[in-house]
């Protein structure tokens, strides 16, 4: 008895089979001027590699150069114009590896529009990637070779970056462009609802490995994202292996599943397209993609060649090709050069290649060269520009005449941050708490994102690692329609289903979906977990956050990256959970302003330091919660500071009466509590006089300015405190500045071992931060201050 999938939303179709009985879509004429299209581009691609020198992925960017052209010039609904329209659909390339092809295909999209359509170039240079932008292929800003100064050429990355006009995202890091680019289709699914654009996802089989792309399908299937297309380069080649998956009988080295399989076991619609070449086949597969309406993302499959005609196939082309001016290069490139009756310099007596050394200037001179006979192919008509043109046209008014408009109750997340800019040191009513009353960092976090997410119609889209109630986030969607998302069956939920315990694919799907513009993600799980799994993506989408001002200045696009049940008094689950050193990871880690950690000691002070986090616009705000009941603390009763001071990331929270006795600087819930109810009696008891501060945001105070963070936090202040807290120790660096201060401050790993479970009192008794022993260590700093 044979083992079957069950039941499937999703469909299969071999193209090649329902063009047997169906009309092919291209004519004779057509399929030519694509062929001649792909000529040149995939004789760009060989150039691009050997003059840049030897950089870049040519055998993936060329195995998927044919199914892009048919993206670009036949599939997809946009405005080459207005790269950031936002009812057009999109394209994302998740293989961040094919940035060589990307660079390529746009830069002669962008020869199409000067040469057949004038009027549909972007007046902005800046929204454009023309020919002598690939000049900075791979190159930095700093670069001062003549031509790149001399055309301004922009810096190309390696990987893809939203420096480049219709690029929104960062990829290429391990799976994270799948996760991203599928959190703008969720975005644009929500936003726009009934009709919502398109997104193309161009990825290759190899690229499907990583775990967090099977949680994001998982997800993309379960919410019946049907405006997704998964553009799938099956080319059977990666780095080290020529066999990534199952085929023809013969077991994978890397998988024991064919793309298609892949695809259909996660509920996707299924288009296969035995030859990747055949434009009719690459054609009518990304056209029916576009009119299957049962609710559910669709992959296209075609079945390719890496490096196809290249030279250099498989593997060896991928990251690898050509030696520089080699024989093998000019291979590549003599169909194009004697269709053209043209040269290029060759490596032999008149090649200045060789003859300068490689010298930067005379390889760029040599560069320039090659690319004015592309050039020269759309000038001299050798491709039908006009045809070309014409189809570019054609997707602007077929966007135009979808006329696609906002769900009429769409989510403003523009109320978010305009009330956080103007409310954020007056805590609403009903989130006041009373002294006395009993809750949880993580139960005020939920109401905060409820508060905002209730006041911008919905815009705050929450999920968890299987953890939605044990970390609160759910109530950021009490209000609206329980249970999962579904596009289809229940589109007004704020919660996601995103593949289970999937910290990777959550980060990932949230990153996109802010960037997308409409919404902020909101993913929690254990802070030992997502801090460490959700960094790539957190990175990516801060590079991609600032890249982005390259383009267009604008505010960041902030995800929650929320760290629950953070810290040693989640004991009871042991190290493996409890763990301290997830703060270390975020905190002061990324380049200023993209990265906001919050560790607020009072749920008091949660509505302060998440509203001034927002007004901040990062790239990522991370707060760190812990899980049990607090007290809520009759604050003004005890001396301490207001909790809205919070929001100034350090501040006193009890001042010493005279001149003070020293000074200790607090950071974390739990060893906090211990400090104000169990160390603070004993210390009035001995008439010791601190000055002590408490770290609610190491980077909401370094966005202060710098007279105000001298005011707040003074540098002798530093010179003379000693730390306790519940994180690692660096995370105490800035704060205590001295040898002896270092020395005598307080932190989970100062036995020098991991913490064992039990009681959440219990642990912290065994690192030596309960009250008691905290007292200890203030009375031996004092005295020996």
């Amino acid at each position: 008895m044979g083992l079957a999938f069950g039941p499937r939303r999703g469909t299969y179709t071999d193209i090649s089979e329902e063009l047997k009985s169906v009309g092919k879509p291209l004519t004779t004429t057509e399929i030519q001027n694509f062929k001649t299209f792909d000529l040149v581009y995939r004789s760009l691609c060989a150039l691009m590699y050997n003059y840049v020198p030897m950089s870049g992925h040519p055998g993936g960017s060329i195995s998927s150069g044919r199914f892009v052209q048919g993206i670009l010039f036949d599939a997809m609904d946009y405005d080459v114009s207005d790269p950031d329209r936002q009812d057009a659909d999109m394209i994302s390339y998740a293989a961040g590896h094919k940035a060589l092809g990307l660079y390529g295909m746009w830069a002669l999209r962008n020869e199409v529009m000067r040469v057949g359509a004038p009027d549909l170039l972007p007046a902005d240079e800046r929204l454009q990637l023309r020919l002598e932008d690939l000049l900075g292929f791979r190159r930095n800003p700093v670069a001062d070779t003549p031509l790149f100064k001399k055309f301004n050429a922009k810096p190309l990355d390696g990987h893809p970056t939203p420096a480049t006009p219709f690029v929104r995202l960062s990829t290429g890091a391990s799976g994270v462009g799948v996760a991203s680019s599928m959190g703008l289709g969720w975005g644009a699914q929500d936003y726009f609802a009934g009709n919502p654009p398109r997104l193309h996802i161009v990825e290759g089989e190899g690229g499907m490995t990583p775990g967090r792309v099977s949680e994001t399908m998982a997800a993309a299937g379960t919410a019946s994202l049907g405006n997704v297309i998964m553009h799938i380069d099956w080319n059977q080649a990666s780095i080290d292996t020529n066999h990534v998956c199952r085929d023809d009988g013969n077991p994978g080295d890397y998988v024991q599943w064919d793309p298609m399989e892949f695809a259909y076991l996660h509920d996707w619609n299924v288009i296969y397209v035995p030859d990747g070449t055949d434009y009719q086949q690459i054609i009518a597969a990304q056209r029916k993609a576009r009119t299957i309406d049962n609710g559910q993302p669709t992959a296209v499959v075609y079945r390719t060649t890496k490096g196809w005609q290249y030279g250099i196939e498989g593997r060896a082309s991928h990251g690898a090709g050509h030696k520089l001016c080699s024989d093998g290069f000019y291979q590549a490139v003599k169909p194009l050069l004697d269709a053209l009756d043209q040269t290029i310099p060759e490596c032999k007596e008149d090649c200045q290649i060789c003859e300068g050394g490689g010298k930067a200037d005379i390889v760029e001179k040599c560069y320039w060269d090659a690319l004015l006979v592309i050039r020269n192919t759309f000038d001299k008509g050798f491709v039908d520009v006009k045809a070309l043109a014409q189809r570019l046209i054609d997707a602007r008014e077929r966007l135009n005449g979808l006329e696609r408009k906002p769900r009429k109750d769409a989510p403003d997340v523009e109320v978010i941050y305009k009330t956080a800019a103007s409310n954020g040191s007056s805590i609403p009513t009903e989130l006041l708490l009373e002294a006395g009353s009993s809750t949880t960092l993580r139960g005020e976090l939920g109401k905060v994102l409820n508060y905002y997410n209730k006041a911008s119609g919905g815009a705050i889209l929450a999920a968890a690692a299987d953890l939605l109630g044990s970390t609160s986030v759910n109530v950021s969607a009490d209000g609206f329609p329980g249970g999962y998302y579904n596009a289809v069956s229940n589109p007004g939920s704020r919660l996601l289903s995103i593949g289970g315990i999937c910290e990777d694919a959550m980060c990932g799907v949230f990153s996109g979906l802010s960037t997308y513009g409409h919404h902020i993600g909101a993913g929690s799980s254990y802070g030992a977990f997502i801090a460490a799994l959700g960094h790539i993506p957190s990175r990516l989408h801060a590079i991609g956050n600032q890249s982005r001002q390259a383009i267009k200045t604008e505010p960041h696009k902030p995800f929650f990256l929320i760290c629950a049940h953070a810290g040693v008094k989640t004991g009871e689950d042991g190290p493996t959970h409890a763990d301290p050193q997830a703060l270390q990871l975020m905190q002061e880690n990324f380049p200023k302003g993209t990265v906001i950690t919050l560790t607020p000691w009072d749920p008091q002070e949660m509505w302060s330091v998440v509203t001034a986090a927002l007004a901040k616009r990062p790239c990522v705000i991370v707060p760190f919660v812990t899980r049990p009941n607090e007290k809520v603390i009759d604050r003004e009763a005890l001396g301490l500071a207001p909790a809205t001071e919070a929001m100034k990331g350090i501040y006193k929270l009890r001042a010493a009466n005279g001149k003070g006795d020293g000074t200790i600087v607090i950071q974390g819930s739990g060893i906090t509590y211990a400090f104000v109810e169990e160390a603070l009696p004993l210390i009035e008891k001995e008439r010791i006089d601190l000055n002590v501060y408490y770290v609610a945001s190491a980077e909401l105070f370094d966005l202060l300015p710098a007279d105000e963070q001298e005011r707040l936090y003074p540098r002798e202040v530093a010179d003379e405190a000693m730390g306790i807290t519940g994180f690692t120790l660096p995370t105490m660096y800035r704060w205590v500045t001295s040898e002896r201060g270092r020395a005598m401050t307080l932190h989970p790993f100062q036995k020098g071992h991991f913490l064992g479970s039990g009681q959440a009192d219990k642990v912290i008794r065994e690192a030596g931060l309960d009250g008691e022993s905290q007292f200890k260590a203030i009375v031996r700093y004092v005295k020996e201050r």
